[in-house]
This record gives C-alpha cells, structure tokens and sequence, in this order.
C-alpha cells in the first residue's frame, strides 16, 4: 500500500469515528443525546478545550512536565534494560540465577509501586520516573535478552575464526542482531513511558497531562478529561515517530521484506 493511500485510510477511519460521535452525542441516532453527551462529551466541546488550552498556554507547561518525566523514565529504563539484558544473554549462569527474581519482579502490580515511589521520592518528578521505569525497563529487558540469545550461530561462529574478541562480537554481530528486537520493544516502551509519567502526575502532583486529567475529571469536566487523553495520545504518536525516525538511521542496512497485498 502506498503511503498516501494508508495515510489516506487512517485518516478516513478517525473521521467515521468522530463523525458517529458527534452524530450519537447531538441526534436519537444510538439513544438519548443528552445522556450520551453527559458521558462522553462531544467532539466539538473537546476540540474547543484543546483548542482554549492552547491558545491560552496553559497546556505548554503541563506538556513539558510530562515530556520531561517521559523522557528520563524512557532513557533510564531503556538504558537499563539494554545493558542487563545484554550482560544476563552472554552469562546464561547468571541469568539462571537471578530468572526468578527477575518474573517476580515483572509480575508485581505496577500501579501499587506509585504510592510507595510517592513515598520515597515525594511528589517530585522522580516519584514518576521511578514508575515509569518500572514499566519500561521490562519490556526492553526482556527483548534484548531474547533478541540476543538467537543471535546466528553460524555468524558467531565464523566471527570467532575470524578472531574477533568479545568486544568486537558485541560490536559488530551481538548488536546489530539485537537492533531489530530492541526497537521493536522501544516502539512498545514510549507509550508506557508516558503512561507512567500520567498515572504517577494522576495519584499526585502540581502540574503535568495526568494533572490536567485528574482536575477535569474531579469538576465533572468530560470535555477536559477527553480533551487530555487527545492530546496524550498525539503526543505518544509524536514521540513514536521520533523513534521510528531514529530506527530507520540505524536499521538503514536491514534488507525490505515483501509483504502482503502489497
């Protein structure tokens, strides 16, 4: 599929879907519009919060303390992730060792961490980033670890009689074979790094998108509520974006696979 024809269907697919809102919200289409309204908001009441939002700067504030949490919780916990996860696929000893404590740690309830980094780190920024580090360095963990394992063996092989040292093995095969399951694990990590910045801002804090989210929704504010998951969700998008930007410089040498219909 071309690129303007999927760009054109995406954006057809959010039109449909905002049209039967609003048609559901203001008409007998579904049931009553006022109940519904009362529920839901309407598309136009939540386009023209975004739009009161940014017209009058209050939403810049809000952003940057969200992005800035994002962005720290993303780094740390990728970076995190990466290095461990290297380092448990080329000691598989250790890796048994600690493979129980690691599932036990990625089984605890995420959700029930944010009161106890509140308690730790106080309603700071940090309190946040801890959260969302926890729900990103799993994800990344775990993927590199298994990106890693199934690297070629015949490719590892001929590089050992080659003579490459261990350094070089990580440069030049490890690395480039992991990159592919690294950012495919990274695409996932965005939205939990942002998600944890919100859930954590939401429980507790003086600004930031959760803050917005968790004001409207204490007024009964629908429109404010919806209005802030919109903007959430453009700003994961954007910053998906960046990322697949960043995969394309790195990946440039992966082959194109065919696809389907295409």
């Amino acid at each position: 599929m071309k690129r303007t024809t999927l760009l054109f269907a995406q954006l057809t697919v959010a039109v449909i879907v905002i049209a039967l809102w609003q048609a559901a919200s203001t008409t007998h289409l579904i049931g009553d519009p006022n109940n519904i309204s009362f529920f839901f908001s309407t598309p136009l009441a939540v386009a023209g919060q975004i739009w009161r939002w940014f017209a009058t700067g209050t939403i810049w504030h809000h952003l940057w303390i969200t992005l800035w949490e994002s962005m720290l919780a993303f780094a740390i916990g990728s970076l995190a992730a990466i290095a461990i996860g290297f380092w448990f696929a080329r000691k598989p000893r250790l890796a048994a060792v600690f493979d129980p404590y690691v599932k036990a740690a990625n089984a605890l309830p995420r959700v029930v961490l944010a009161p106890i980094f509140t308690l730790w780190f106080g309603l700071g920024i940090w309190s946040k980033v801890a959260l969302g580090v926890t729900l990103v360095f799993f994800i990344v963990f775990f993927n590199v670890y298994q990106g890693v394992k199934e690297v070629n063996t015949t490719v590892l092989a001929n590089a050992r009689m080659l003579g490459m040292n261990e350094r070089q093995l990580l440069r030049h095969v490890y690395m480039p074979s992991a990159l592919s399951w690294v950012f495919s694990s990274l695409h996932i990590s965005v939205g939990f790094a942002v998600v944890g910045a919100v859930v954590g801002e939401y429980l507790g804090a003086a600004g930031g998108l959760g803050y917005l989210i968790q004001q409207a929704e204490g007024v009964f504010d629908v429109a404010g509520v919806f209005a802030g998951m919109f903007v959430l969700a453009a700003f994961v998008l954007l910053i998906d974006w960046i990322v697949t930007l960043v995969e394309k410089r790195l990946l440039v040498w992966r082959p194109e696979f065919s696809k389907p219909g295409r």
